[in-house]
This record gives C-alpha cells, sequence and structure tokens, in this order.
C-alpha cells in the first residue's frame, strides 16, 4: 500500500528568486501577490541615492551664507570660532548654549585652528575656553595675536589675584576686589623709595584697566568692585599656586618678569587639551 502524499508548502521568501518571462523577479512583501523586477528594484535604490543627494545639497545650501563660500560649517560655529579667534577667552558662564556648542563640536575645532598654529585649551570647571599659540621652529608660524607683557605693576596685581581665586575653589563664590584693594596690594609692593601717592593712584587705575582689557577681572554692578574671572588660572604660567610668592618676591627684586597676555594664548600645565 503506497504512503499518503504529505503537500509541503513552500515559502516563497525562502525560494528565492523565480525566473518569469527570462528574467530574474523577486517575491514581493508576503501577501502582497506581486513579484519585483531587478529594473525596479533599481530604480527604488536609485531614487534613494537621488534623495541622499538632495539631503546633501540641502544641507551644503544651509551652510553657504555667502556668493563663493566654499566652507562646512554652519553659522553658530563660524561664529563660536570668530569669538576664540578674537580673544582673549570665551566664557561658558556667560553663555551656555555656545559654551555646550564648543564641547559638543571640539574636534573639528580644534582640527581648524590647529592650520593656524593655534591649541584649543579647556577648562571644564571653569568654563573657560582659549586659544593658545604652538611653538613651531619654523617661519611664519607665530601666533596672529600680538603679544604685549604686562608691567611690573599689573603682573603684581593679577599674581595677587591669582592666589584669592585659588582660595575660593571650591566655596561656590566668585571673589571680587575693590579698587581699594587693589590700591593697598600695590603699595604693598611698592619699589623701595616710592612715596608719590598720586603715581600709586595713577598705577592702581592703569593696572585695573589692562586687567579689564584682559577680561581677567569683569565689573560687577558696584562701582569700583571687580569680579575676578576664572580665566586667570589659564593665564598664569603655574601648575600650582604654591610658587607665586616666590615670584612675586623675584618680581620685587628685579629678577623676573612674566608675560600674562601672551598665556592667555599659552595655558600652564595642568590644563585640558582638546
Amino acid at each position: 500500500m503506497s504512503s499518503p502524499t504529505t503537500a509541503h508548502s513552500v515559502d516563497p521568501e525562502a525560494a528565492g528568486p523565480r525566473r518569469t518571462g527570462g528574467r530574474d523577479d523577486v517575491v514581493g512583501p508576503r501577501g502582497t501577490g506581486r513579484t519585483v523586477g531587478r529594473a525596479e528594484a533599481g530604480g527604488a535604490a536609485a531614487g534613494s541615492a537621488a534623495k541622499g543627494a538632495a539631503e546633501a545639497r540641502g544641507q551644503a545650501a544651509e551652510t553657504r551664507l555667502f556668493d563663493g563660500d566654499t566652507g562646512r560649517f554652519e553659522l553658530p560655529l563660524r561664529q563660536a570660532l570668530v569669538r576664540l579667534l578674537r580673544g582673549p577667552y570665551l566664557d561658558g558662564t556667560a553663555d551656555a548654549r555656545l559654551w555646550q556648542l564648543v564641547l559638543d563640536r571640539r574636534a573639528e575645532i580644534a582640527a581648524y585652528v590647529s592650520e593656524l598654529f593655534l591649541r584649543l585649551e579647556i577648562d571644564a570647571e571653569r568654563k573657560i575656553a582659549l586659544l593658545t599659540p604652538v611653538e613651531v621652529d619654523a617661519p611664519h608660524t607665530t601666533a596672529i595675536a600680538p603679544r604685549k607683557p604686562l608691567k611690573r605693576e599689573e603682573t603684581l596685581l593679577a599674581l595677587r589675584l591669582r592666589l584669592m581665586l585659588d582660595r575660593h575653589a571650591g566655596t561656590g563664590t566668585d571673589p571680587v576686589i575693590s579698587r581699594a584693594g587693589a590700591r593697598d596690594i600695590l603699595e604693598e609692593h611698592r619699589q623701595p623709595g616710592a612715596v608719590d601717592d598720586k603715581r600709586l593712584e595713577e598705577l592702581t587705575d592703569a593696572s585695573l584697566a589692562r586687567l579689564l582689557a584682559l577680561k581677567l577681572i569683569l565689573p560687577t554692578e558696584l562701582p569700583d568692585e571687580y569680579r575676578v574671572s576664572g580665566a586667570l588660572a589659564l593665564a598664569l604660567p603655574f601648575a600650582t599656586v604654591d610658587g607665586i610668592p616666590a615670584y612675586i618676591t623675584a618680581i620685587e627684586r628685579g629678577d623676573a618678569a612674566l608675560d600674562l597676555e601672551p598665556d592667555l594664548e599659552t595655558a600652564p600645565a595642568g590644563h585640558e587639551e582638546a
């Protein structure tokens, strides 16, 4: 007696392509009852490629800001680069959105400024970002920004404010200095034999004005009172503040000089590089 024949259903998707009319057909989605030929599948792929190309053109149009623009960065990132290049630094506490953009795109920013012999420095704790020149033993590689060293009194005041900044670390408060406080600091470090009070007043105003211009101190709502900027920590070439008192003594003797303005572009040990 012959065995009963069992009918096996064949999954059309597992069966692979069927040849129909001399061409390969690909079985369509289950239940559609249709097949998709190679030409039709190729057309879908071409349509997808065309859509991708159109999107790329749209993105290029978004970054094209003027006639002949061949840049690839969008407007906000270009604005961030301009602010960094203009200096002296970018304060993340003043613009949270800009700060986040710099953090998100730091690799691209770092790559771009490297072409100009500059390095992106970021102090994540104090939310400070700035550009520092690198030293390359070749002509035409100097920093774009001119270097102007601070004068004796400006340097002494900056060093004392750096110590103040360190004492306030972790307190959640911003150190402040008044004009009277700055005058007292400079009076402590008067050169031997200097007794001209009018000259002391002039040096106090000039020193405060210079540090304000560098944004190492920032104005407050109160007249003649200033907030010490966290950028001062990057501006001084000290890995720790332990060496500052000895350095102040050396300046008083005339044995040392501190070039603080370029150090807004050349950060000390312990900083974070992008």
